[in-house]
């Protein structure tokens, strides 16, 4: 790259790097005191595309440059030697913009394992949960679990299928019971997934926290920045330095930088900057200003195996939407009444459930979908059929993200290293074997004359299974832990339990890269509520 002079995009007390979820949060909470200036930098562009609001829209939006980063992991050998597709939000409102729109908070276990690790009751439930709860819309109203006055909408789903009663009602028959509410700290059971929506349109974190806050005078939102890198007087951040169109741009953080950039943006950032293990930074041609070996380690990931099963005597997506009067339904109904299969979330059923009795509590996620294809981007089937995917909510493998070249436009290397411990490769065969037991051997489903084809029947024996995991395997995009949270004893942590950068002056790190442990469920909601904590911290509160 040439060594130009960069233009000046001004001084400012707080400057945001990513405007995805947490960074919309976090402007939202910082400008709202007039005395602040705030700077929120985000790479992709305006969430102003039709299909990030239409909840359908996802399957036009991942995998898109337009609202997607397109990474892909490396050749995984757990799965077989394949790389899959790594979907990360690329437009204002982040993965907010474009992911499964499912309202999970986890356990509360994952939170107070969060507290012992970093030696911080603030991250224990007790402590969390009023914060979930300010940020909350919730339909329920106010209770001791939800908020009704806070920007995150939370609806039921406005569409039902058939099939996916089905499923529930042999779940039941399999010991799994029926569940009111998945987010009161306990997910065990079967239930329809709740969603950010309001009306049937995706309510994204633009949408909920960037817009309101978007006609304050101390806040600037600038659209099309890629960080180059962090600016650094010794170990102390002064601000950032980044792309705009073909121009080089940099601006002053009087106060504090934050890294909202995500579990792959964020600590691709360190490293760019000199902050990260001295010996990658070295291969690179860049000089380490502090060498701290945790940065992009610990990824962690929920990897779903996608059975999917042949149906009879009952409708599913997939021929509806190769019918030109099933694809013409659907448009008006979405149009007319924002009903249907339009404004339906990628999975509408959800169970939580131990994969063995010797579990402490739900271990794996299921997410029930009245559809199949072979993999994301494919066409529907044409024959009915649907895919109960099912993921190993706590997964002991452990991968890492590193760069690939000083040049912040490369993608780096991201090795989520599925399947690679016996613990991880054990869960995998007893949820295919569950997932067995609960659609071929219930009479809920019996009448529909369920027949798997992926990964299909020939694979029983213990070293099949494994085999069939590493074929079907594929992330959830859950990605998190790449600069987690801990001690000041643990070497491998990247940052304090307030956030900041272990041995850098005035340098936050506020999103779900900070996850020490992965939460026992979808992430999105979990990165709200880091948000939201991370602006109090950084207020002093």
């Amino acid at each position: 790259m040439k060594n130009i002079a960069s233009k000046s995009a001004g001084s400012f007390d707080y400057i945001i790097a990513g405007g995805g979820t947490a960074g919309c949060v976090l402007a939202n909470r910082l400008s709202a005191d007039p005395a602040v200036s705030v700077l929120l930098l985000e790479a992709g562009g305006r969430d102003n595309w039709m299909w990030i609001h239409i909840p359908v829209g996802y399957l036009y939006c991942i995998g898109n440059p337009r609202t997607d980063w397109c990474y892909r992991t490396r050749a995984e050998p757990g799965l077989n030697g394949r790389s899959i597709l790594y979907a990360r939000g690329k437009v204002l409102g982040g993965c907010s913009s474009i992911n499964a729109m499912l309202y999970l908070r986890g356990q509360a276990r994952d939170y107070d394992e969060w507290a012992q690790l970093t030696g911080d009751r603030g991250w224990a439930w007790d402590n969390v949960l009023p914060i979930f709860r300010k940020s909350e819309d919730s339909w329920r109203g106010a209770n001791d679990s939800h908020g009704n006055s806070g920007e995150w909408r939370v609806e039921q789903q406005r569409l039902s299928w058939k099939i996916l009663d089905a499923f529930a009602e042999a779940a039941v028959e399999a010991g799994i019971p029926r569940v009111d509410d998945f987010n009161c700290g306990d997910n065990a059971g079967v239930s329809r997934f709740e969603v950010n929506q309001r009306t049937g349109v995706r309510w994204n974190a633009t949408k909920a926290f960037l817009k309101p806050a978007s006609r304050r005078p101390n806040l600037t939102v600038l659209t099309g920045c890629l960080v180059k890198k962090l600016r650094l007087d010794g170990r102390a951040c002064t601000g950032v330095e980044f792309y705009r169109g073909n121009a080089e741009w940099h601006a002053e953080a009087k106060a504090e930088t934050v890294l909202s950039a995500g579990a792959i943006g964020s600590p691709q950032i360190l490293q760019l900057s000199g902050i990260g293990p001295g010996a990658l930074l070295q291969q690179h041609g860049i000089g380490v200003v502090h060498d701290l070996p945790g940065v992009g380690a610990n990824l962690q990931d929920h990897l779903q195996l996608r059975m999917a099963f042949k149906v009879k005597n009952v409708k599913t997506l997939n021929t509806m939407v190769h019918s030109l009067w099933g694809k013409t339904g659907m448009a008006l109904e979405y149009a007319l009444r924002r009903t249907g299969p339009l404004s339906m979330a990628p999975s509408q059923l959800g169970a939580f459930t131990r994969s063995d009795p010797s579990r402490a509590s739900a271990n794996i996620e299921y997410h029930v979908q009245p559809l199949s294809l072979d993999k994301f981007g494919d066409p529907l089937h044409r024959f009915d059929a649907f895919t109960a995917s099912v993921a190993n909510l706590r997964p002991a493998s452990r991968g890492h993200v590193r760069i690939t070249s000083s040049d912040p436009r490369a993608h780096p290397e991201i090795a989520p290293n599925y399947l690679s411990t016996e613990d991880d490769r054990r869960v995998a065969i007893d949820g295919l074997r569950l997932t067995r037991r609960i659609v071929l051997e219930s009479k809920a489903l019996a009448g529909y004359r369920p027949e798997e084809f992926l990964p299909g029947p020939q694979y029983q024996s213990e070293e099949q299974l494994a085999a069939a995991a590493g074929n079907i395997g594929t992330t959830i995009f859950h990605p998190v832990g790449t600069c987690k949270m801990g001690l000041d004893t643990d070497a491998a942590s990247v940052v304090t339990p307030g956030l900041r950068v272990r041995g850098i002056q005035r340098l936050r790190v506020v999103d779900a890269s900070i996850m020490p442990t992965i939460t026992s469920g979808n992430t999105n909601s979990p990165t709200i509520m880091i948000a939201e904590r991370g602006a109090n911290l950084i207020k002093g509160r």
